[in-house]
């Protein structure tokens, strides 16, 4: 994967997922001889401003990182326009074609670390949500929920109801109907901002578009706090270094000056 001295500015790329308890980390990394170069990244925590505000880390939204890296990759590259992908996700099994006049397409390969690659991981979430966005990245379906191993054939319909979060819905209809407490329990944040069941979908259909629409990364401005914190002591001036000194002094003074009149006595 590092560059080859001899094709010099022609590196092969890797599409990194990483997943963490709170995040998703979607990265195109270029290997160098130096080092490694992050060319663009995503993040799940970045999916509020796309109006998915709760289950940062579920299949549905793992797709939407992986989806908000490819556009945004293209975007920088000014490859958005001739590599849409799949404007409205189906599920079904697809593949970037390069264009017979223009440039090829953007390649990389996808790099899963040290996660398992069982068949339905969220990691290839990140995946298709990044060919549908319009990178090639060279995979087959066998890794897809809804492929069957004996028939050897995927069924679009089950991999575009977890794209959706459709799954999701029907559990917590199924949670509301036999165990209201554990679904007050485990979905308190969806109940906090409103979020019934049937919404699901459409958030992330609506997210879809507007990624799409806008996939460049905002820096949000540091706040300063009001009161701020110190956990180390405030600096002395030379003045009151020097009034600590002679107040130290004075009171050795006074010390030894009483033990002296005791001694007398």
């Amino acid at each position: 994967m590092v560059q080859d001295k001899n094709k010099y500015h022609s590196p092969k790329y890797r599409f990194v997922v990483r997943l963490t308890n709170r995040d998703v980390i979607c990265q195109v990394i270029a290997a160098k001889i130096k080092g490694d170069e992050v060319v663009t990244a995503a993040y799940a925590h970045e999916l509020p401003r796309y109006g998915v505000k709760t289950g940062l880390t579920n299949y549905a939204s793992v797709y939407c990182v992986g989806l908000l890296c490819a556009r945004r990759l293209l975007k920088k590259f000014k490859l958005d326009d001739k590599y849409v992908g799949v404007k409205e996700a189906t599920g079904e099994m697809y593949n970037v074609d390069e264009l017979e006049d223009g440039p090829r397409p953007f390649t990389a390969y996808l790099d899963v670390g040290l996660a398992r690659t069982t068949t339905g991981a969220r990691i290839f979430a990140a995946l298709k949500g990044a060919v549908d966005g319009g990178l090639r990245i060279p995979h087959n379906e066998k890794r897809f929920p809804g492929y069957d191993a004996e028939s050897k054939e995927l069924d679009a319909d089950t991999l575009r109801h977890r794209i959706f979060g459709e799954h999701i819905t029907e559990y917590q209809k199924l949670l509301l109907d036999d165990n209201p407490d554990r679904y007050k329990k485990q979905f308190s944040q969806c109940i906090k901002l409103g979020i019934k069941p049937d919404d699901i979908p459409k958030i992330y259909k609506a997210a879809h578009a507007a990624i799409r629409k806008d996939p460049t990364f905002v820096k949000k401005e540091a706040k300063k706090p009001e009161t701020q914190k110190r956990f180390n002591k405030v600096k002395l001036t030379l003045k009151e270094r020097k009034n600590k000194v002679a107040q130290k002094k004075a009171a050795f003074q006074h010390r030894l000056a009483q033990q002296t009149g005791g001694d007398d006595e």
